[in-house]
Order: structure tokens, then C-alpha cells, then sequence
């Protein structure tokens, strides 16, 4: 026995770089079922593949019969083949790690995933000399610490001539080092592993079909062969279509951007397959190294669980690049995205030209789309999601189309909202950077220099033209959010008078709290500027009592204690305390101003309720507080069921104004009483949905100044 001593390199440390490959649990059958085929190649070529044999076999011991069902503990797993043989040449980069000389783009670390999963390794081969002799070799591969302790991973146990007329290899797999792992080589079946061979190599046997060498899996008990399955022609799924992905490569130019090389390009094969829902969990694509299904890429035009007719879909992406780019944990395909590319660094090392990540996602996603209509129509509902969400937020043309491509039609509203919110804050920052780079220019500029005039018109233009962009994006938002509101308000008024013609009863609750949520006392954060845009930057009170009003934290009325005996009388006529009534909006734009505002349902007759504003009105000049000198009144009654023949009949001081559908009385006195002054109430009487229809004007207005702007 020989250790086979590493030179160079520490073993210890060197393993813990090659990471054991997560998630597969069978991931060193599929390494020594890749060698033997590749064995096999070697030894027969790809015409004569058919008289290969390659062989799967699970032995197990049994320990105890319960119910004459046998209950068994793992032995070892072999994976047979006649194939060339572990040769002079296959021994040398077996013992030399990372020697990736051997053709079919292997890494030279797939041993390493033999040493993660089971104790002991075993290779036995015999192959055929130069000399047509046949030596045998054994090979023990471990990283037990007697095999570190010599900075090895590989002792040769034999290496001798023998009387055979056949080159063949058997690798052995005892002990494996995880005991979940071992409960699942004891369970498995025949079927479920010939079923996850051919999903792993699926592309490997498309392209053999023909030359399929004699598969075969078993499992043995005590020695006797108790189950077994064959890998045949008719085993393997014929892909749907197939077609080729063309991508070129990218650079960076001298400013650092990413462009793209258009003489050079790679040619990726790109074969589909479609399965019923119950024999696919998901709808994928893989990126396919060595004939085996490796990194999973980004399928944009339809989600994993979307079905078609009963049907997902499997795509299979293959190409000399992607086995070239293998990672030493075998799958993990190593593509540079964009990103990576364009921050890379002088320590970086990258190739100067690459083909992206990002760039091979995307054109197999867009032959996808070409390949099958019923997925280009998921793209198509998402460019109709996507204009929807524009129009309902005025989000900036500009920016949606730079992101169109990389909005996936899986995102959801949330996730598309991000991505444009978040390149529009990336241009935000650039302006204002840009602005701040315009204020020092001009403060660095010297008005005695001759160019001074020129220079400072240059900077003073480019800054013009800064601002405006951030002002527009702003306000873009801004009058976005009122649209919303403005759509929620004609959806909720329809809805009661839908409601009202079904002769439902129905209350002013609901519109008065979109317009101005009940007991707050915050109209900033209002919708008052459906009524005036003025309102919302004034103090006031929504839906609460008179006595428990406050400007800046002093009450509105004067306290019972406070009122003289007439006062009282006056505040408490028909056995009613005034103070509890409950206006449905106060507002006080300055000193010596209030404003009140009255919701009615759609169904209740407005001319019955003229005479509120009146009282509210008498009252705050009567009994409020004398510092805040309360003269001139401005009232509001709001509804739907307005005749404005009977109002004007009843009181002809209302007016109806010019081409807009409310009336209004521009003058009643409000007697004062108690030593106070009078005052003076103007009053409306308007329709919900006029005021609807007049928001709506005005929010047009914005909207086509935006519009306009972002479409010069």
C-alpha cells in the first residue's frame, strides 16, 4: 500500500474550499456514473456506445424481519462499467487534483464529492497496457485522518498484471459519513433511482438516444438480486422543440460601461420539454454542464407553478461555454451576472470579454417566448400589467421602458413598483448630484475671467433644466395618488347610488371619512382638496363635539362655567346641550374664519337640512372664545338629492352658479348676541358628484402638464 502524497497543496485545507454538493444526495453516483460513461466513450466511441455496460447496484444487509418484511442496513453501492479503464493516463489526473486535462469538460475534483458522502471509496480497474497486457489498479480514496496525516486523500493498494481478456472498473462506496444519507441508500428503490439518473443526465441521453449503452439498476440483499430496472430508448423523454439561443459576449468600454461585442458571439442549445402537472413540480430551465442538469436560471415568462392544459415545462439550456464554466462542486455553473462585471475591480480577475448571465437569461426567456405562444401571452399580460400600474401611478414612460425586459412576468405588482421606484430614486440621486455639482461650479467661477458671462450661462442653463426633471417626478407621484383617490370616490358614489336605486338604505359615512377620516384632527393628511385645495393646509377638526374642539390646544366654546345664565339658556335651547353637537368638519383658515362643512347621504333631501350651517354658525359666533374674533363663515352642505328649484323657492337669496351645478348664498347675517359683533355666512349647496367631476378638471390639468413633459 502507497499513500499518494499531494505536492503543493495541503490537502486539510484544500477540501474545505471544494464544498460538498448540497441537496443531492446522490451526487457521487452521478460522479462515478459520468466517469464510467465517459470510460465507455473512450473505449467503444460514441457509434459503438451500444456495447457498453454500465451497471447501478445497492447492497444491503438484513438485520431483522418484522411482519416478513426485512429491515436492512446499508453495505456499499458499486457503479460498474467495461469501460477503458483507469489507465496510465486516467491515474495520472486522478492523483493530481484540479488537473483538468481530461476531455468532456471536467473539473479534476469530482473525487472530492466521493470523499464528502462516504468514508471509503474504492476504484478497482483493469485496463489494457501498451504492451496488450491488463494490470489491475485499486484505489482506497478517504479523508480519515490517516489519510490526511500523509497530506493524501488516495492510498494505491495494488497495481499488478492479471490474466483477463477485459478492461473494466468498479467503484465501491462503503460507509457513508451521514446517517441520514444512509437511511436513504437503504430506501431506495430501483425505480426512484433510475428515475433521478434520467433527470439528471436527461440531456446526456437526448443526445445518445441512439447508442444507449446497456443500463442497468439493482438492489441486493444479502447478495440476492431482489429488484432491478433498465435505462432504454423508450425511457428517455423526446423533447418538444429545440432550437438554438444566440448570445454575444460583453466588455466594458472606456467609461465602464457595459457593451456588447458584436463579432463574438456563443451558440447555446436550447431543448424543451413538456410534462404532465404530476411528473413535473415546476416549470424550469436548467443550464446543463457535461450532459448533466447543473444551475437553475430564471424563467421570467411564467411562474413555477403556472400550468398550460395540464402541462409544465422543462427546459434544458446546453453550450461549450457553460461546460467551460463548471464550478469544483460540479452544477454550480460559474456565469459573471452584470453587476459582478461592472464593479469589478483591479484585483478582479475576469476575463476581458464574457457572455453574461444575465444576457443568457434573457435571450433564452425571449426564445422561450417564440417557442410557445400560450408563454408569449404571459408576457403580453405582463406589458398590460405594466401600463396599467403607469397609468393608475403616472409613472415615468422612460423609465419603464429601460425596465420592461428585466420586469419578469412572475413579479408581482409589489416587485414591479420596486424596481421602477428604485431606478427612479438611481436618477433622483444622479440629478441631485448633478445640482450640487452646478452650485459649486458656479460658485468657483471668477467674475473678473473673460469667459465668465459664457460659463455662468452654461451652468445656470444646465441647472434650469435639472430641477424641472426632479419637480416633474415629484409631482408625478403627488397627483398619482389623487387620481387614486378621485377613482375610489366615483367607485364608491356609484356603489350608493346603485344601492339607493335598489332602495337600500344608506349613510354619509363612508364618503365623509375618504374625504376627511372622523374624529381626527389632522386635515394635512386629508382628501379636503376634493372640495377647495386650499382646505388641506388649514386647522380643523373632523366629526367631533363642539365642546371638545380645540385651536392650538384652547377649547373652541367657552365651559359652562365660563357662560353667563343667558349664554347657558342660549347654548342649551329645547333641552339640548349645543356643545355635543357634532359638526361633520371644522375648519379655521386665520383669525376671525371658520369654515363648515356638512355631509348628507345620497338619499336624504338636502333642502331639508339648509338651516345646520345657520346654527353651527350662530353658535361658534355666540359662544366661542372672544380671542379668536369669529365674524365670517363659509358653509359647505354636500349631497346628492339637491332640487335646487325648491331651495331657491324656500330661499331666494341662492344663486346658482355660472356654468357650474351648485347654487349659493354669498350673504346671511349671524346675529350677534352677548355683546358680540355679527357675522357674516356664505354658503353652498353643491353635489357629490360635482365635486367629483370638478376634482377630476383639476387633477387633469396636472396630468396633462406631466404627460406633456415626459413626451417632449
Amino acid at each position: 500500500m502507497e499513500y499518494i502524497i499531494a505536492r503543493g497543496i495541503w490537502y486539510a485545507n484544500e477540501l474545505k474550499t471544494i464544498k460538498k454538493k448540497k441537496d443531492v444526495v446522490f451526487q457521487p453516483i452521478f460522479e462515478a456514473f459520468a466517469n464510467a460513461w465517459e470510460a465507455l466513450i473512450q473505449k467503444y466511441t460514441i457509434e459503438y456506445l451500444c456495447n457498453g455496460r454500465l451497471s447501478i447496484n445497492v447492497y444491503l444487509r438484513r438485520t431483522l424481519d418484522i411482519d416478513e418484511a426485512p429491515i436492512c442496513d446499508f453495505e456499499k453501492i458499486t457503479v460498474v462499467d467495461n469501460g477503458i479503464g483507469v489507465n496510465d493516463e486516467s491515474y495520472r489526473r486522478l492523483i493530481n487534483l484540479r488537473d483538468d486535462s481530461k476531455n468532456f469538460s471536467n473539473k479534476g475534483t469530482g473525487r472530492i464529492q466521493y470523499i464528502h458522502f462516504f468514508d471509503d471509496t474504492i476504484i478497482e480497474s483493469v485496463y489494457k497496457t501498451s504492451e496488450n497486457e491488463y494490470k489491475k489498479r485499486i484505489i482506497t480514496l478517504s479523508k480519515k485522518e490517516a489519510f490526511l496525516r500523509q497530506n493524501a486523500i488516495m492510498r494505491l493498494d495494488e497495481d499488478s498484471i492479471v490474466d483477463v481478456d477485459d478492461s473494466y472498473t468498479i467503484t465501491t462506496f462503503r460507509n457513508p459519513l451521514d446517517e441520514k444519507e444512509r437511511g436513504i441508500y437503504c430506501a431506495i428503490t430501483c425505480q426512484e433511482l433510475k428515475k433521478a439518473l434520467i433527470e439528471h443526465f436527461l440531456s446526456k441521453f437526448c443526445d445518445n438516444r441512439e447508442h444507449l449503452p446497456h443500463i442497468s439498476i439493482h438492489q441486493y440483499i444479502n447478495d440476492e438480486d431482489i429488484d432491478s430496472q433498465n435505462i432504454i430508448d423508450n425511457d428517455i423523454p423526446r423533447p418538444d422543440k429545440e432550437d438554438s439561443v444566440i448570445v454575444h459576449y460583453s466588455k466594458l468600454n472606456e467609461r465602464q460601461k457595459i457593451v456588447q461585442v458584436p463579432d463574438k458571439e456563443e451558440d447555446f442549445k436550447l431543448r424543451a420539454f413538456v410534462h404532465p402537472v404530476e411528473l413535473l413540480s415546476e416549470n424550469i430551465i436548467y443550464l446543463v454542464s457535461n450532459g448533466a442538469t447543473g444551475t437553475k436560471i430564471h424563467l421570467d415568462n411564467i411562474t413555477k407553478t403556472d400550468t398550460v392544459d395540464g402541462k409544465r415545462y422543462m427546459f434544458l439550456l446546453s453550450g461549450d461555454y457553460i461546460d467551460n464554466n463548471d464550478s469544483d462542486d460540479r452544477g454550480n455553473i460559474n456565469l459573471i451576472t452584470a453587476a459582478k462585471f461592472k464593479k469589478q475591480q483591479e484585483s478582479t480577475i475576469f476575463p476581458e470579454e464574457v457572455v453574461l448571465l444575465d444576457d443568457i437569461e434573457d435571450e433564452t426567456n425571449k426564445k422561450i417566448g417564440e417557442m410557445y405562444q400560450e408563454i408569449a401571452e404571459k408576457n403580453n399580460i405582463k406589458l398590460r400589467n405594466i401600463e396599467d400600474l403607469q397609468q393608475m401611478f403616472l409613472l415615468n414612460p422612460e423609465t419603464v421602458n429601460t425596465l420592461k425586459t428585466k420586469i419578469k412576468n412572475t413579479d408581482t405588482d409589489e416587485q414591479i413598483l420596486q424596481k421602477i421606484y428604485e431606478s427612479d430614486a438611481k436618477i433622483k440621486a444622479q440629478q441631485d448630484a448633478e445640482i450640487k455639482q452646478q452650485v459649486e461650479n458656479i460658485s468657483a467661477l471668477v467674475p473678473t475671467d473673460a469667459n465668465y458671462q459664457d460659463r455662468l450661462k452654461e451652468h445656470i442653463d444646465e441647472f434650469v433644466r435639472t430641477i424641472p426633471l426632479q419637480n416633474r417626478t415629484a409631482l408625478s407621484q403627488y397627483v398619482a395618488r389623487r387620481k387614486l383617490v378621485l377613482d375610489i370616490f366615483e367607485k364608491i358614489l356609484d356603489g350608493e347610488l346603485e344601492r339607493l336605486r335598489n332602495g337600500e338604505r344608506i349613510n354619509e359615512d363612508i364618503l365623509h371619512n375618504l374625504i376627511f377620516q372622523q374624529h381626527t384632527e389632522k386635515p394635512e393628511d386629508s382628501d379636503l382638496w376634493l372640495i377647495n385645495e386650499e382646505y388641506i393646509y388649514f386647522t380643523g377638526t373632523s366629526d367631533l363635539k363642539l365642546k371638545d374642539i380645540k385651536i392650538d390646544d384652547v377649547s373652541l366654546l367657552k365651559t359652562n362655567e365660563e357662560l353667563t345664565e343667558e349664554e347657558i339658556a342660549y347654548k342649551t335651547k329645547c333641552n339640548k346641550d349645543a356643545g355635543k353637537r357634532k359638526p361633520d368638519i371644522l375648519l379655521f383658515p386665520n383669525e376671525g374664519k371658520c369654515i363648515i362643512i356638512e355631509f348628507k347621504a345620497p338619499d336624504v333631501d338636502v333642502a331639508n337640512h339648509l338651516h345646520q350651517i345657520n346654527r353651527y354658525a350662530r353658535l361658534i359666533n355666540n359662544l366661542s372664545r372672544e380671542q379668536f374674533n369669529f365674524q365670517t363663515y363659509y358653509g359647505y352642505l354636500i349631497g346628492q338629492n339637491i332640487d335646487i328649484d325648491e331651495i331657491q323657492d324656500s330661499d331666494p337669496n341662492f344663486k346658482s352658479a355660472n356654468n357650474l351645478n351648485y347654487i349659493f348664498r354669498p350673504y346671511l347675517p349671524i346675529t350677534g348676541k352677548f355683546g358680540r359683533k355679527d357675522g357674516a355666512l356664505y354658503t353652498e349647496v353643491i353635489k357629490y358628484s360635482d365635486i367629483l367631476e370638478r376634482a377630476k378638471l383639476r387633477n387633469k390639468i396636472f396630468i396633462d402638464k406631466l404627460e406633456k413633459g415626459n413626451n417632449p
